[in-house]
């Protein structure tokens, strides 16, 4: 659940950046249920979180195909920022998501 909530605001946790380390030690660890985050995701009602979540799980485990469908299949009309505190010049329109220019080049987490 906290890092659906990190997801939902950035700023809670820090900004982005430790929202994907926490992300990435969850995917790492014994304790990975992906479907969780989803369920996590949906009773949060917020589509930015499935904008995000999904396009880091692109970058950081693209095996996690069900996740990632799930994420799209539940992507909210209109365009999120990946993280409100940062300046973002380019749009993934796959995920509605603006995003630095740094994190756009796919498989890049900058």
């Amino acid at each position: 659940r906290t890092i659906i909530d990190m997801l939902s605001e950035p700023g809670l946790g820090g900004g982005l950046r430790p929202a994907v380390d926490v992300l990435l030690n969850y995917l790492r660890s014994d304790h990975k249920n992906a479907d969780l985050l989803v369920e996590y995701a949906t009773r949060l009602e917020n589509g930015a979180v499935f904008k995000r979540l999904g396009f880091l799980m692109e970058r950081l485990a693209p095996d996690e195909k069900g996740v990632i469908s799930a994420c799209l299949s539940r992507i909210t009309k209109g365009n999120s920022r990946l993280d409100p505190a940062l300046p973002a010049d380019r749009l993934v329109t796959r995920w509605r998501l603006w995003v630095p220019s740094t994190w756009a080049k796919e498989g890049s987490i900058d």
